[in-house]
């Protein structure tokens, strides 16, 4: 098996958690090798595909690319930046699986990212301070989705332990707490769009778990279209048509004749020995002759 079809056959097997690192990981290499050919040729990139998937501030660049709400939570530019999102996405999705199925995972991966853009959106919209660089504004990377699995596990599971090196054991929810903080605190850095949509997902996971307890699923909707989408693009089964040859009246009335001598056989033993006496073989057979 190539190293082509191992990937490939990695995907279909894998779990959601694999899924989506792999997505996150396909897009960044598609993104960087379209550079690398834009280079090579000396090409002047008027066309920027980050400037296509990276969800902008400016409500009327987002009413031109209204799918970037989707498309930013996949998108890096920076090795260290995918690096440490896949990182995260691996281990707090482990163990989010641990305590939930790949549909919730998968649910709160994107719902998380929606609530991420749509804090950013909103603040950079709303708080004067923003106005200069509004219209230039773009929020990208799978930060605000992996947030909300982070805060959303951590809240379900407070006291579940994980060792860190050169700490030892940690709850999580002291790495939860630790999250928010320093994404509070580095609101007013240059990647203030960065932690406010931190904290758009990290709201998100905590109010999902907060109504799960409660016995409520808030995505249960959202689920519902996503269900609607990749059945679209799922493969319809192949139907295959056999033939039979027919069946003269000889071999018919054969069987017939057969089929009666069998039940004959029967009816005599319950005659003899009583009903009890018959093998679960022969009761199936009575029964479906009965019919």
């Amino acid at each position: 098996m190539s190293i082509a079809d191992e990937i490939k056959q990695s995907f279909k097997s894998g779990s959601s958690l694999t899924k989506l690192i792999y997505i996150n990981l396909a897009v960044f290499l598609v993104v960087k090798l379209i550079a690398v050919f834009y280079f090579l040729l000396s090409v002047e990139n008027s066309f920027s595909l980050v400037s296509w998937l990276a969800v902008p501030a400016d409500l009327s660049n987002l009413a031109y690319k209204p799918w970037t709400v989707f498309s930013y939570m996949f998108l890096h530019q920076d090795f260290l930046h995918i690096l440490f999102n896949m990182l995260w996405l691996y281990w707090f999705g482990q163990i989010f699986l641990h305590y939930f199925d790949n549909k919730k995972l998968l649910s709160v991966y994107l719902v998380g990212g929606l609530a991420g853009a749509f804090v950013y959106i909103l603040t950079f919209n709303i708080f004067p301070v923003f106005a200069d660089i509004l219209p230039v504004s773009y929020a990208l990377g799978a930060s605000a989705s992996v947030i909300a699995i982070v805060i959303a596990v951590s809240v379900y599971a407070p006291n579940h332990t994980i060792y860190l090196l050169f700490f030892g054991p940690v709850k999580l929810k002291y790495i939860a707490l630790a999250t928010i903080i320093i994404d509070v605190i580095s609101i007013a850095s240059t990647n203030a769009g960065g932690h406010l949509a931190h904290l758009g997902g990290a709201l998100f996971g905590y109010f999902y778990i907060m109504q799960f307890k409660k016995g409520r699923n808030i995505t249960r909707l959202f689920d519902r279209f996503m269900d609607f989408i990749f059945s679209i693009f799922k493969p319809r089964p192949k139907i295959k048509v056999t033939y039979k040859r027919p069946v003269d009246d000889f071999e018919y009335n054969k069987s017939k004749a057969q089929k009666q001598a069998e039940i004959d056989k029967i009816l005599d033993k319950i005659a003899k020995s009583g009903y009890e006496s018959l093998s679960k073989q022969e009761k199936e057979t009575l029964f479906k002759n009965s019919k």
